[in-house]
């Protein structure tokens, strides 16, 4: 009883993996893609592979160049938005720059003043 029902489950995993690899090398045929002409016999055959692989060339192109234009464009907005950043980056730097030269100027207007008189005491006031 069990060898007829592990006979059985053997079998069906045995067709559905046929039919799995007969339909997935049905599909690899009509993946496009570089041919090999020379081994086809008549003219107007070699020539159609040959038009076929003209095709994939120049639609893998167009798509390659598509897709590299966009990451150029991508880099490109991103460098300007960097520019910018720098651009008030440098602003604040040059802002916090003059505000700390002030400083060092007053700080030395007033180690250079002389100190403040008093005011004398006034005679009376003893």
């Amino acid at each position: 009883m069990k060898i007829s029902t592990i006979g059985r489950i053997a079998r069906a995993v045995a067709a559905i993996l046929a039919v799995s690899l007969a339909t997935i090398s049905a599909r690899a045929q009509d993946v496009p893609g570089i041919e090999i002409c020379t081994v086809e016999k008549t003219m107007e055959r070699r020539t159609s592979c040959l038009q076929s692989n003209v095709d994939f060339l120049q639609k893998t192109i167009l798509k390659l160049s598509t897709d590299h234009q966009q990451k150029l464009d991508a880099a490109n907005r991103q460098v300007e938005t960097l520019k910018a950043s720098l651009a008030s980056v440098q602003k604040i730097v040059d802002d916090l720059q003059s505000a700390q030269k002030k400083t060092a100027e007053d700080l030395k207007k007033k180690v250079d003043a002389p100190p403040a008189k008093e005011p004398a005491p006034k005679d009376g006031a003893k």
